[in-house]
């Protein structure tokens, strides 16, 4: 009798868990991003090349709202996490450069959620790298065909052969920029409003 009163009991209260049991996490699979998604964001903080390493921790800040359908997948304000992946010193001929990678982003509430990405440019995500300044100019004649089958000739100045010392890339604190997603990202958490 006793265990028969227990298996009622046990019954009874799984019953009422379920019953009670958040209906807006029932069936919730979550949501993927696809990989080359962009992502607007905002430097929180000043970082280079002469100043920054490959351990410096960087924040980043979402600027727009990221909707999936009617779900909002990124809150404004969310933070993304990130650190220099790879660091070129300046040399002569070109400026220094660096890869930034997002490692994953925060949301209000703290629940963070793992990312594969990088800062996006148009240079592969190098950012820096541009050849620098002629040191000197030479000059050079340049010939015309004049009136008559006459040449006159002109001087005009062409970079040197010797380039300038490059010079440190820096982001500023406010910088906007833009997250290229190079994974699928998997958003397990959403906030509600």
């Amino acid at each position: 009798m006793k265990k028969l009163l227990l298996i009622i009991v046990i019954i009874f209260f799984s019953i009422a868990n379920i019953a009670n049991a958040d209906p807006e996490l029932r069936n919730y699979d979550g949501i993927e991003i696809p990989a080359g998604t962009f992502i607007p964001i905002i430097s929180l903080q000043q970082f280079s090349t002469a100043t920054s390493d490959e351990t410096t921790p960087l924040k980043f800040a979402s600027t727009n709202d990221i909707y999936l359908f009617e779900t909002d997948i990124i809150p404004t304000g969310t933070v993304f996490y990130g650190h220099i992946e790879k660091k070129n010193e300046p040399i002569v001929g070109t400026n220094a450069s660096m890869i930034v990678r997002i490692t994953k982003m925060k949301l209000k509430d703290g629940f963070e959620i793992p990312l594969k990405g990088y800062i996006y440019t148009t240079n592969g995500n190098l950012i820096g790298g541009e050849m620098t300044a002629p040191e000197t100019y030479d000059k050079v004649p340049h010939y015309a065909k004049g009136i008559c089958h006459h040449y006159i000739g002109v001087l005009q100045y062409v970079p040197g052969a010797t380039r300038k010392m490059g010079e440190h890339i820096s982001i500023t604190s406010g910088a906007s920029l833009l997250i290229e997603l190079t994974g699928p990202a998997y958003i397990t958490h959403t906030l509600n409003n």
